[in-house]
């Protein structure tokens, strides 16, 4: 009896109510063996391919967060006046969850 493993797929999925919705999946080879080298070489791809997900899952997100401004930007208004002085700041935080400082 033979066992293939055919590799990992790493998936991440996005879906909204408001928004396309997206899917990405990638697939990581599995080392043909348990050797040192192979495992290392198995985890050097998995690194290579989380990261190129995550700059897509950025370049996705940040599309959408644009369709969202435009949506919520009133005619002849622009979306800085409408969203505010803290629009700089939920822009670099978008997807990410942060912490409220206490006072």
């Amino acid at each position: 009896m033979t066992s293939e493993n055919k590799g990992t797929n790493l998936m991440a999925t996005y879906t909204s109510p408001d928004n396309e919705h997206f899917t990405i999946t990638k697939n990581i080879p599995a080392p043909p063996s348990s050797s040192v080298r192979d495992k290392t070489q198995y985890l050097e791809a998995l690194r290579k391919t989380v990261a190129e997900t995550q700059d897509q899952v950025n370049k996705e997100l940040t599309a959408r967060m644009e369709e969202d401004k435009a949506r919520e930007t009133p005619a002849g208004g622009s979306a800085a006046a409408k969203l505010g002085a803290d629009e700089d700041k939920e822009e670099e935080n978008y997807g990410e969850e942060v912490q409220e400082e206490e006072d």
